[in-house]
């Protein structure tokens, strides 16, 4: 895959700007680009630059922004004033195709030749994205997972127009600014990530509502066993190792039986109004704390476990 340096992309624009674009700008900011933000919010500077310096500090414990100006955002009343410039744009509008589109089609007018625009959105097809543009072929999700300015992984999907070497020099830039993509060879609702989490929680919503336990003991089910193993990880891998010397082979020939009952044993619950209510007030009743202490505590966490796991990566790495 093609290498692109970072220094040709200087300067990015961010469209829309709540908290996943905030979470972009700050990741951008700390590798030392200019950051151009475009939401329609009226107070939005007041709270992308507070969303900055909140995670800044974290940040710098990451290696990162040593080197790096969190002043260097700019702000715009106009999408394609935002975009003038950049040579790459994230945008993070509302999760509706009709809005996204005439956000594109505003920013359009502001947009060089060879600007690549990424979308975050979690479930749009790339194809539908760009029908119509101006350009269609420079068109691609870049799905990230919350908070970005952590998260390492990044989902590329290329859409019907989307060029090779677009979603290459896509790639190449999210690696240049530490994170992880993959990238997608075909183009799925809720792409790959989150149709795994949707599985999962599909049964953990299951669980709950047969009372087989409670939410907080479903989610220590997750967080103190497989979710250590998925760390590290992916599924395919990990069920290749409890295969033993066999792999993989041995584990489905000899456990898939026992696997394909449970399947057919999984719960299809539907989220109605009352399954809604039910869900939150069981959840409530096990974690009275606000939304703001809890996003706190798993961000402090994860960098901890971040920064572990990059340690350990880099003493394996070491020549003996």
């Amino acid at each position: 895959m093609t290498q692109v340096p970072q220094d040709t992309f200087e300067r990015v624009a961010v469209i829309g700007a709540g908290t996943i674009g905030a979470s972009w700008a700050t990741l951008f900011l700390a590798h030392g680009l200019e950051v151009a933000v475009y939401d329609p919010a009226a107070d939005i500077e007041r709270r992308v630059r507070d969303f900055v310096a909140r995670a800044w500090p974290t940040m710098a414990r990451l290696g990162l922004a040593e080197l790096a100006d969190p002043d260097r955002l700019r702000f715009h009343r106009d999408p394609a004033a935002a975009a003038q410039g950049a040579s790459f744009v994230q945008e993070n509008g509302p999760e509706n195709l009709a809005a996204k589109q005439a956000l594109f089609a505003r920013m359009e007018q502001g947009l060089a030749p060879d600007a690549i625009v990424a979308s975050s959105t979690s479930g749009l097809l790339p194809s539908d994205l760009q029908e119509g543009r101006t350009g269609p072929e420079r068109y691609l999700v870049g799905h990230p997972f919350n908070p970005p300015h952590l998260m390492p992984l990044v989902e590329l999907v290329g859409g019907r127009a989307t060029a090779p070497a677009v979603l290459d020099r896509a790639a190449a830039f999210y690696r240049s600014v530490g994170k992880r993509p993959i990238i997608i060879r075909r183009e799925m609702r809720g792409h790959v990530a989150n149709r795994m989490q949707a599985a999962l929680y599909r049964e953990a919503i299951h669980l709950a509502l047969e009372g087989v336990a409670s939410i907080e003991d479903i989610d220590a089910a997750i967080a103190y066993g497989p979710g250590l193993r998925w760390a590290i990880l992916g599924p395919h891998m990990l069920h290749h190792l409890a295969g033993g010397e066999g792999g993989l082979r041995h584990l489905l020939e000899h456990i898939g039986p026992g696997i394909e009952r449970w399947w057919s044993d999984l719960g299809q619950p539907d989220l109605t109004p009352e399954v809604i209510d039910r869900l939150v007030l069981m959840f409530e009743a096990s974690n009275p704390r606000s939304v703001q202490d809890l996003a706190a505590e798993r961000d402090a966490l994860l960098v901890d476990l971040l920064e572990v796991l990059s340690e350990a990566r880099h003493r394996r790495e070491q020549p003996s």
